[in-house]
């Protein structure tokens, strides 16, 4: 199949250029004999123009004679009649009278063709006194042959050249698609397995090695996504096989053991456990959506308000927040995935704090900067960016009952991706974590 379709464009690509060279070939070989042409005959006009003002000015000078019949019988080598008005031939030359006889060649005004024993001949005339008519017959014989002998020429240069066009550019073509053969062989032996497998880049530094370094990194991001997925794969299934064996270990010992296990214990861990693996689940189904690009509406959203439903919130739970930094802001987005949004970063911040957190909305210019900080231990530098990922918890956030599930900065970040903004992590005023998300303000 791929050798049939590299002859389909070798063969393509050779057929449309043979034909773009035979079309030019073609209007040059027409337009080389048609000016050649003209230009034969017009200089054997100016050559049998130019004889005839000196065969003129000789018999119409003193001494020419009637019908000039003292020089007209001493030419040799010429086909010259002198024709008097009533047409008839008054003197010819040795030529004229061997070939014509009596009969007078044709007058014109302009020069014209005719043949004269077999020959090409170019017949000019000019008036003499008398009323008398001067007519020269030139031979044009080498013109034609030298005519016919480009023809011939021509004929058989313009499909030697197209062959010799068509078979430099099959080799040619074949020679430039060869190495695109080869990185679309590469690239179809490179399967899910072997996503590490790259495609040698030529050295020629052309569109080829162009295309096979695209091809490279193409590679190299779906390497990338194949590692994070199965990844993502692996540490999902992590958390929800945890609840999941912590549910059967309290049935299999209420099972085992029933008069020492309560069912009121058994309900409350089965209860936690359900909230818990339903937790992970509605993230998991909220980050798949956010992927995709759905399960969002646009809808002007009033942050501030937002912001002091979490403040409140917070307050509730005993916790000290700082909210005076609380301006008016509007956006277009989706108020609860906004409000999702909020209340992840307050819980991150409340869960790593030691006692203080604030949450600011400023806006400027056309953007809204909403920043949630505390005061605890921060964020290493090297783990900012990380940070951001599915299930990534740091060192200090290992326990699942501290740290939670590991996705609620994953899906604060696609929140903001989804609303047109970014989020950012860096230290905050206490040197704890401080949150940045930008948005843009609504119109």
């Amino acid at each position: 199949m791929a050798s049939r379709a590299f002859r389909s464009v070798r063969a393509r690509t050779t057929l449309g250029a043979t034909l773009v060279v035979a079309v030019a070939l073609l209007i040059g070989a027409f337009s080389f004999y048609g000016i050649l042409s003209s230009s034969i005959h017009a200089s054997a006009e100016r050559a049998a123009e130019q004889r005839l003002d000196e065969l003129a000015e000789r018999f119409d000078g003193p001494g020419g004679g009637p019908g000039g019949e003292r020089g007209v019988d001493s030419l040799d080598d010429e086909i010259v009649q002198i024709i008097g008005e009533d047409g008839a031939v008054r003197a010819a030359s040795e030529d004229a009278r061997d070939e014509l006889g009596s009969t007078a060649l044709p007058l014109a005004d302009q020069a014209r063709t005719t043949t004269i024993g077999g020959e090409p001949m170019l017949v000019v005339s000019d008036d003499l006194e008398n009323d008398e008519t001067l007519v020269l017959a030139v031979s044009i014989e080498d013109g034609v042959e030298t005519l016919s002998t480009v023809a011939v020429l021509l004929a058989v240069a313009v499909p030697l050249l197209l062959l010799l066009v068509a078979v430099t550019t099959w080799l040619v073509v074949g020679r430039a698609l060869r190495p695109v053969t080869r990185i679309r062989e590469e690239v179809d032996g490179i399967t899910a397995e072997h996503l590490h497998r790259r495609v040698e880049v030529p050295p020629s530094s052309d569109e080829i090695a162009a295309l096979a370094t695209t091809m490279n990194r193409m590679l190299d991001r779906l390497d990338s996504s194949a590692t994070a997925q199965r990844r993502f794969v692996s540490d999902a299934s992590h958390e929800l096989r945890s609840p999941l064996a912590t549910i059967r270990q309290h049935a299999e010992l209420a099972q085992a053991h029933p008069a020492t296990t309560s069912i009121g214990e058994l309900a409350e861990v089965v209860s936690d456990e359900g909230l818990r693996l339903q937790g992970i689940v509605e993230s998991l189904l909220l980050l798949a959506r956010l992927d995709e690009g759905g399960g969002t509406h646009d809808e002007a959203v009033d942050l501030d308000d937002l912001a002091l439903g979490e403040v409140r919130r917070l307050r509730s739970r005993g916790v000290e927040v700082d909210g005076s930094g609380i301006r008016a802001a509007r956006v277009a987005g989706d108020p609860r995935l906004l409000g999702q949004l909020l209340r992840n970063l307050a819980d991150n911040a409340v869960r790593h704090s030691a006692g203080r957190v604030a949450i600011s909305v400023i806006p400027q210019d056309a953007w809204v900067f909403v920043t949630v900080e505390d005061d605890g231990a921060g964020v290493p530098a090297d783990e900012r960016e990380r940070i951001f990922e599915r299930f990534v918890r740091l060192d200090e956030a290992r326990s699942r009952d501290a740290g939670g599930s590991g996705l609620g900065l994953a899906i604060v970040q696609g929140i903001a991706a989804a609303s047109g903004g970014t989020v950012s992590v860096d230290a905050s005023r206490w040197g704890g974590a401080r949150f940045v998300v930008t948005l843009p303000l609504s119109d």
